[in-house]
């Protein structure tokens, strides 16, 4: 079968499923370069076709997520989540009534699906599905957590499994707990949408003045540089409780932020931060803990927006109890198109081969391309000789190259395909791309990439192969600390890509010159983005970033191009 998954909300894309693998996946975003895209994914669809090079009429099933009253007017009314989009990404001013609309915006969503909804969800989709040549496609609608639970257990590439899912809202819920074995995927537990963690800490990022369903990352970073705060002190503690895998709140989601205004106006920022970071972490152990006892499985899968909280992922992952854990690496909202293909196809009777032992699903690029964006831009073209040997050098001497290679990544991390590289010990080197190439606040660390053989001596709790993308935390160890010094966070703590040693790429040859260079096989990754942009996806837009940025060079394809003057007079030379 030809299984096309689809997600037409926060952070739209598809994903394409043959026999079972997954060919292909992309989200919107990085085809229209609006960040984290809310409309529909005609781009991310045509995308899927033309690299399998099928017509429509070859797609035999199509899975699209969620369908509760909130995601169905969406799909009737595109305006109502355009000014969404506008007011949360500070496009437009949210006007004289923000508090009645926000109201009413997370009340409807805390309504789960119903027959009714489903139905007028299936019409909107069909009717965008025929523009397509979709219409001769069967459509499945899948839950929002079946959804999420489906990419990360069969991800996960292990069974028996317990399966915790913790998001927003969908389709009613907001966490649920799941047994995985044999292929089957069996909810045991279920929290209703009115008792959301992730809605709670949505208040809490909005009320610190960032952006929901964007920022959260931010307000776990500035929790780090709180003066700590007891627990027994904590107002925000009791808020929150879970009781057999179900969560109990004692304010539902729609009427809480009022109430966390006014503990915020006696906090200054960072300990706020502390305190909601705090109820994250202990909620999200809790409920670890239950879906363990729960299931009988110590081995758990977790997906849904609030496990990208690497500072909880990491509280479970030392849970005594726990055997290991896997994060799905796209476990937001975006990577709802995947499991919504991967529970439809396994409901379909296809055996689902999910293997993501590498990320590069999305579009490439021949050298051909490239040379023809480097002209278009004015810049010479020449292969450049020992590649990965000439960055190294690059890095060595304190120079930052923007580096893009092969097939686009999917999901958020920049994992050595669309990456921005600078020498991991360098705190100058850090705060430079803070400040003057990302443009993003100062508190916020970034991540290494690490061979795998160095990282049980780097990493101090190093306990499981399973995260190799940027998905967990792990302490960093004391005589690795000056090496890392410009990915460490103020914890103590990193959150590493793990690349094998044999990978046959230029990114792996990179780390491994790095560590004749300067001494570990490491190098600070992020993403190749201006901060508030997509990360880039074509030749164009790499060249694009690299003008408008500070970077030193740029390694595109086989090509080097290093900046000699402030107006870019480069040429690409070996």
């Amino acid at each position: 079968m030809n299984v096309l998954g689809i997600w037409d909300g926060h952070d739209s894309g598809a994903a394409l499923l043959q026999e079972g693998r997954l060919r292909f996946a992309v989200n919107e975003e990085r085809l229209t370069r609006r960040k984290l895209e809310v409309r529909f994914p005609t781009r991310s669809i045509e995308a899927c076709l033309a690299h399998a090079g099928l017509n429509p009429q070859q797609i035999d099933l199509v899975a699209v997520s969620t369908s509760d009253p909130a995601k169905t007017l969406s799909r009737w009314w595109s305006g109502s989540k355009e000014r969404y989009y506008a007011v949360r990404r500070r496009r437009t001013h949210p006007g004289p009534f923000a508090s009645l609309t926000r109201l009413v915006k997370y009340r409807m969503t805390e309504w789960p699906s119903n027959s009714a909804t489903a139905a007028l969800s299936r019409v909107a989709i069909g009717r965008l599905l025929a523009r397509h040549g979709l219409s001769q496609s069967v459509l499945r609608l899948v839950d929002h957590h079946e959804a999420h639970a489906a990419a990360a257990a069969w991800a996960a590439r292990s069974t028996p499994l317990a399966v915790l899912t913790i998001d927003g809202v969908g389709d009613g819920l907001s966490s649920t707990i799941s047994t995985f074995r044999d292929g089957q995927l069996r909810r045991v537990a279920a929290s209703s949408a009115r008792c959301s963690l992730g809605v709670f800490f949505e208040h809490v990022t909005s009320l610190l003045n960032m952006r929901e369903l964007e920022d959260e990352g931010k307000v776990m970073a500035l929790a780090d540089y709180a003066a700590p705060i007891a627990d027994d002190d904590n107002p925000l503690l009791s808020w929150i409780q879970v009781r057999d895998g179900v969560l109990a709140t004692t304010r539902p989601g729609h009427s809480s932020r009022r109430a966390l205004a006014k503990i915020h106006w006696r906090y200054p920022n960072e300990q706020f931060a502390y305190l909601a970071q705090r109820v994250v972490e202990r909620t999200c152990v809790a409920l670890a803990r239950d879906a363990i006892r729960l299931t009988g499985h110590r081995r758990l899968a977790l997906a849904g927006g609030v496990v990208s909280n690497i500072r909880a992922a990491r509280c479970i992952r030392l849970l005594p109890d726990v055997e290991d854990v896997y994060v799905f690496p796209h476990m937001g909202d975006g990577g709802l198109a995947l499991g919504a293909g991967v529970a439809a196809a396994a409901a379909a009777g296809e055996r689902v081969d999910l293997a993501l032992d590498t990320l590069d699903l999305g579009p490439g690029y021949s050298d051909a391309d490239i040379v023809e964006a480097l002209r278009a831009a004015g810049l010479e073209a020449r292969p450049t000789e020992k590649l990965a040997s000439r960055v190294a050098d690059l890095l060595s001497d304190g120079r930052i190259v923007m580096w893009f290679q092969g097939r686009m990544e999917y999901g958020p991390r920049a994992l050595g395909h669309r990456s921005v590289l600078a020498r991991p010990d360098r705190l100058d080197l850090r705060d430079r791309l803070n400040l003057v190439l990302k443009r993003r606040v100062w508190y916020q660390p970034f991540c290494p990439s690490i061979l795998e053989t160095e990282a049980p001596r780097a990493l101090a709790d190093w306990s499981s192969r399973s995260n190799r993308a940027m998905t967990m935390a792990y302490g960093v160890s004391s005589c690795f600390s000056t090496r890392l010094a410009g990915v460490v966070s103020i914890d103590g703590t990193c959150r590493p890509q793990i690349v094998p040693d044999d990978e046959p790429s230029e990114f792996a040859a990179l780390l491994r010159e790095g560590q004749a260079r300067w001494g570990v096989g490491a190098v600070l990754n992020t993403s190749y983005n201006i901060h508030g942009e997509p990360i880039v996806c074509t030749p164009a837009e790499a060249i694009d970033v690299f003008k408008r940025s500070g970077a030193d060079a740029l390694a595109i394809g086989p090509f080097l191009v290093e900046r000699t003057g402030p107006d870019l007079e480069a040429t690409a030379r070996r």
